[in-house]
């Protein structure tokens, strides 16, 4: 990918300064090391060819992922990644509505790490195995208490949404299919049809996009259809 203009942003200066040693001699090139939004936003504004932001939000004495948001304004074609210690599902889908591209814990060793920033440059979101999990359990319980955020200009029906939050849990078409008394071939037109809605590739993009819209798996027994309703579904 060549040299790859990259901005490390962490309260933890041995943080930082083992971060810049560990990219030396690979595609990303550290042009700056800061400890705060306002100096890592005077220094992207002093690069404009930079590609990439390491942010930790919780490296600091609060939760800031506002912070996210004001690093893409005049930045669009940055991508941001949250690289932090924090294992936490509901930390996931604020940082992803906040607009990072990728979320990863500070235990990776230095070869997943280069290879997950490499992913976030080819268009990808990148974020915890171990997050995946936690997402049909943990993360369950912080998307119902929170209020649903799905933007009425998706035009996402009821039906579509109900199929988005069961990717929560990564469940097949057909156990979606069984959960919510329709086929599966239905469950395929709907998922369809919500991906190109919501602009999103794949499963795992709908599944992330899912969370960070407050969307959760619910019980079959609150769906309220009946399989005599497949059909119209």
């Amino acid at each position: 990918m060549g040299n790859i203009l990259t901005l490390l942003l962490d309260s933890d200066n041995l943080l930082r300064e083992g971060l810049k040693r560990l990219m030396d001699g690979s595609d990303f090139n550290v042009f700056a090391e800061v400890s705060s939004l306002d100096e890592a936003r005077l220094s992207l504004a002093q690069e404009p060819g930079a590609r990439l932001v390491l942010v930790d939000p919780c490296s600091g004495p609060d939760e800031d992922f506002s912070g996210i948001s004001k690093l893409r304004e005049g930045n669009d074609d940055i991508k941001i990644v949250v690289l932090t210690s924090n294992l936490s599902a509901s930390c996931l889908a604020r940082a992803l509505e906040a607009g990072a591209d990728g979320y990863l814990l500070k235990d990776l060793s230095s070869e997943s790490l280069i290879q997950s920033l490499r992913l976030v440059l080819m268009g990808e979101k990148v974020f915890p195995s171990r997050l995946a999990g936690m997402l049909a359990t943990a993360s369950v319980s912080f998307v119902r208490e929170e209020t649903h955020n799905v933007p009425a200009k998706t035009g996402l029906s009821p039906r579509e949404i109900q199929v988005l939050s069961c990717l929560v849990d990564g469940h097949s078409n057909k156990v979606i299919g069984r959960d919510l008394g329709i086929t599966d071939a239905t469950v395929k037109v709907h998922l369809k049809a919500a991906l190109r809605k919501i602009d999103a590739q794949n499963r795992t993009q709908a599944a992330i996009w899912a969370i960070s819209h407050g969307l959760g798996p619910v019980p079959a027994a609150e769906h309220g259809v009946s399989a005599g309703h497949a059909a119209a579904a």
